[in-house]
């Protein structure tokens, strides 16, 4: 899964779903004009291509590989064949599917009442979760079209984080300092996320 690589786009039929291991996944609506802005982040949490879960045959957004790494896949055809025979695997699909919703619903909600550097810090958490390094390979343009903002917006978050310590940013290369600081600059959506998404998986434990 290189860097860059689009997974699908939208409007397309689905006909493989991924499940990342080391890599991650961003999906974001594309607007007529070209302008877009992230829905959602998978990484070897989760899977892309829920919609055929869902028993749609294609998804209104675009997926793009913002972490380069490796995935399985598996077919469609194949995929909604385990789903038909297992009911273990249905419910832990749910599980995920409840997941996704409360994260693209918080996205939604911080992207309308948080600032650029609120953003950029959940940004930067969801990757860190996902990943085994604290160096993170994001440009400012490529956070600013995740985020929806504009580029010079970015570089002001980014700047005001280098100044407090928090990450130090050069050549398209992130990377977190002070992770406890980064989590106390960051709003509540992250936190919210992460809460539902223990949470249910005490419930798979259970």
């Amino acid at each position: 899964m290189p860097l860059g690589t689009i997974v699908y786009e939208p409007g397309r039929v689905l006909r493989h779903v991924y499940f990342p291991t080391n890599c991650i996944v961003s999906t974001s609506y594309v607007m007529h004009d070209g302008a877009s802005a992230e829905i959602s982040v998978v990484g070897n949490e989760g899977l892309v291509g829920i919609a055929v879960f869902m028993g749609g045959e294609s998804s209104l957004g675009r997926a793009i590989v913002q972490s380069a790494g490796f995935a399985y896949r598996i077919s469609a055809k194949r995929f909604k064949q385990e789903i038909q025979q297992s009911d273990h695997l249905q419910a832990i699909l749910l599980r995920y599917t409840q997941v996704l919703i409360t994260q693209m619903a918080l996205t939604a909600v911080c992207n309308r009442h948080h600032s650029v550097a609120q953003q950029l810090c959940r940004r930067l958490l969801q990757s860190l979760d996902r990943l085994s390094s604290n160096r993170l390979a994001m440009t400012q343009e490529s956070i600013a079209n995740m985020l929806g903002v504009r580029r010079e917006g970015v570089t002001a978050a980014a700047a005001k984080l280098q100044k407090l310590g928090i990450i130090r940013y050069s050549r398209g290369q992130v990377t977190v300092l002070d992770r406890p600081r980064l989590e106390r600059e960051c709003c509540e959506c992250y936190a919210v996320v992460k809460k539902e998404s223990g949470r249910l998986a005490r419930v798979e434990r259970a």
